[in-house]
């Protein structure tokens, strides 16, 4: 029996990058793309590699090629290190694991390394699979917990809280990351929220540019534990902003929602200006030349804001075409969350 499992990228509506600083933010998943995983039963525990995992090039010119899109390190340390977590875990939980091995294999088609929380995917499709596989139960919070633990200690990725919640909810989630829960729960107050159909939302990113998000997350951190007044001051706002845009999409107050977006992202380069990149800022830039609003879904490399009318996503899908930025309408997933 094969068990198949699959997770999708994350867009951070508002409110990032405050998720890692007590901060609250609003996230969900689309299924326009997917990371996929399968796992079967076998005598031995083996990962197989993906695409990105190989180390045999045509060139020189596609080695460099493949290195852009993504990166030195494949994903079968992702697999690895899931693996490792979930043992780990389930030893400090007084969970016995039955003694079997499996074969594990992977495939994604995000666009990677352009904040949609491609890698954060891959782990958590790999870590439902072995959930299935071992008839062990997670709750939300934990499986979220657990993918954070994957990047974060075993693999020592700088990284926000809210990719994994959004993605073990495969929902819409309104997140507050007050200090307090946090400290007694290790984790935030999570509330599924609806985002109305009639919000006209599009996801873009670029085809010709991929980065990683541990520059940005390390310098604001550092800043963040040193007390600037101004980092401290932009995750209070990142968090009102947050409060704002959720209070108006239960109003449906969609004509406020734009400049929320906006604000998010001016902020960020306000704080954080030298880690916002000439192709990104352009890519706001013309976005909003267009009428639509504009922030970035993550880290950078990816976007996502409101426009007005198919009219509207017309323009910005030719206009952003032109500077090699793919639009889509992101399709939000909405499953029933368990209480």
């Amino acid at each position: 029996m094969i068990i198949s499992t699959t997770a999708y990228p994350r867009a951070a509506l508002i409110g990032n990058p405050s998720d890692g600083y007590f901060g609250k933010t609003i996230a969900f998943v689309f299924s326009n793309y997917c990371a996929s995983v399968q796992l079967y039963e076998t005598p031995e525990l083996t990962l197989l590699p993906s695409r990105r995992d190989v180390d045999s090039f045509a060139n020189l010119e596609t080695l460099c090629s493949e290195v852009r899109k993504f990166g030195y390190y494949g994903g079968i340390r992702l697999l690895k290190a899931a693996a490792r977590q979930f043992y780990l875990y389930c030893t400090e939980k007084g969970i016995k694991l039955p003694k079997r091995n499996f074969t594990i294999r992977y495939d994604s088609n995000i666009p990677n390394r352009l904040g949609l929380a491609g890698s954060s995917a891959i782990i958590t499709a790999s870590l439902r699979a072995m959930c299935q596989f071992y008839e062990v139960k997670f709750s939300l919070p934990e499986l979220a917990n657990v993918v954070l633990a994957v990047e974060r200690d075993e693999l020592s990725i700088p990284a926000g809280l809210q990719d994994r919640v959004a993605q073990a909810y495969n929902h819409p989630v309104y997140m507050d990351f007050d200090r307090a829960h946090m400290d007694l729960y290790n984790y935030g107050i999570y509330e599924p929220i609806e985002i109305p159909q009639e919000l006209n939302l599009y996801v873009a990113y670029r085809t010709d540019l991929a980065e990683g998000s541990e520059i940005l997350h390390s310098r604001l951190r550092d800043d963040y534990n040193a007390g600037v007044p101004q980092v401290l001051d932009a995750m209070q706002e990142w968090a009102d902003l947050t409060v704002q845009l959720k209070n108006a999409l239960q109003r449906k107050d969609f004509g406020k929602i734009p400049a929320l977006i906006n604000r998010n992202f001016d902020l960020r380069c306000e704080v954080c200006g030298g880690s916002v990149s000439a192709k990104n800022r352009r890519m706001i830039k013309i976005a909003r030349e267009v009428g639509a609003s504009a922030k970035f879904t993550g880290s950078g490399g990816a976007i996502i804001g409101s426009y007005e009318d198919e009219a509207m996503f017309e323009k910005l899908q030719n206009t952003l075409k032109e500077f090699s930025v793919d639009v889509i309408k992101p399709q939000i997933v909405c499953e029933k969350v368990e209480a």
